[in-house]
């Protein structure tokens, strides 16, 4: 049973932030009720509305993605009115988000020092590519490039092949998990002490810790390599290629290697001493793929979908496509995936977080926000007059645009 409450409901996110390391983050908090107010530059927006092909109707479904559940309000951090509207909102927020470069947040009176003397007891993000200390601090940087630096790109795609990176925005979301995470856990930190905080997040450090195996291979003086989708310590556990696809095997002990024996009907294979236990496995990795692709060809993925995985309850599956991975039968009866009403374009997908919890509410409630579509509404709920908003509009504040929302 929940009490139809949501975890963070009564927490206000002002996230200032740009693409997807504070826009994922800020996502999380929304999908779990926190009202976020999504401050965008005035005309323009965020980058990641305009990041496209494709657009449907003028709009970036990759901009949808991240920004379920949002306010939107314009504000041009030049303008003194603005800034002090901003401060405004600022005093009663509980968290507060940017991915500038370091020294730019502070260029343009939002740093931390200046926020926390309007808001003392305010939890304070500051994402960036490198942290906000060390020598390659003011250097930008975005997922490519941290791909590339924190070592998953040399350790992805074929050996003989060229260093590919995760077909993801890896890092960026990496991230972003990270920032929640942060949050989350400084929210409840301010629970015990009454104290705000002040958070430095670098993308580069944030991905380390995800290396786990490949670290592990350093840490033992070993070089960890490019293998495609084979595991540098399990085998099999990779890709194999049927009669008409792919089908991803993962084999993590010795009784799952003779159950797929079984039910692959190879009972030769645990006999053959080249691949008697896991580590011979691996040492035979190639000879160990040939044997088993030969008896793959035979059949179709969904064919052996139905024998190993179904019918002998070996971990076994496809290779979707993306499509594929958004409509399966287990997806729809999860309810990963819904419908959200837009204020402009009808009804348009919503993937759904997956936290569910027993005793408590959590989801999108609302669209992707138009941009500063709730330049006015944000501020009325703070007890500003019609006419004080219509002296930050002639001010300004809010770029100038003539639209703005009733």
């Amino acid at each position: 049973m929940t009490d139809n409450k949501k975890i963070l409901d009564g927490v206000t996110v002002l996230d200032l932030s740009t693409f997807v390391t504070g826009g994922f983050c800020s996502a999380m908090l929304a999908n779990q009720g926190a009202e976020v107010i999504k401050i965008e530059q005035p005309g323009y927006g965020d980058a990641i509305r305009h990041s496209g092909p494709p657009f449907i109707d003028g709009e970036s479904p990759y901009y949808w993605t991240v920004n379920y559940g949002k306010q939107s309000i314009e504000l041009d951090l030049k303008n003194p009115q603005a800034k002090e509207a901003l401060y405004d909102l600022a005093s009663d927020a509980d968290v507060f988000i940017q991915n500038f470069r370091p020294g730019t947040a502070e260029r343009l009176g939002v740093g931390y020092d200046t926020i926390a003397d309007h808001n003392d007891d305010i939890i304070y993000l500051a994402i960036s590519a490198f942290g906000q200390t060390g020598p390659w601090s003011e250097r930008s940087g975005y997922d490519l490039l941290i791909q590339g630096m924190s070592g998953i790109m040399s350790v992805t795609g074929e050996a003989d092949r060229q260093p590919v990176k995760v077909g993801l925005p890896v890092t960026d979301l990496i991230t972003s998990m990270w920032a929640g995470f942060g949050a989350m856990t400084a929210l409840y930190r301010r629970e015990q002490t009454g104290e705000g905080e002040y958070i430095d997040l670098g993308m580069l450090e944030s991905t380390l810790p995800w290396l786990t195996k490949q670290a592990g291979q350093v840490f033992a003086d070993r070089e960890p390599k490019r293998m495609g989708t084979k595991d540098p310590v399990l085998a099999p556990y990779q890709t194999f290629e049927t009669k008409d696809s792919y089908i991803n095997i993962c084999i993590l002990n010795e009784k799952l290697w003779m159950e797929l024996c079984e039910v692959l009907e190879r009972p030769d294979l645990p006999a053959d001493e080249r691949f008697e236990t896991n580590a011979d496995r691996v040492d035979h990795l190639e000879e160990l793929e040939a044997e088993i692709e030969a008896t793959l060809e035979d059949k179709t993925t969904d064919e052996w979908i139905e024998i190993i995985a179904e019918e002998g309850g070996v971990p076994a599956g496809p290779v979707y496509s993306v499509e594929e991975a958004l409509t399966n039968p287990q997806i729809e009866s999860r309810e990963a995936v819904t419908e959200i009403e837009h204020p402009e374009l009808g009804t348009i997908p919503v993937i759904e977080h997956p936290l569910k919890f027993d005793g408590a509410e959590s989801g999108f409630e609302s669209a992707p926000p138009l941009l500063g579509e709730h330049n006015r509404e944000v501020f009325r709920e703070r007890g500003y007059s019609e006419a004080e908003l219509d002296e930050l509009e002639d001010a300004g504040a809010f770029g100038s645009s003539d639209e703005d929302d009733s």
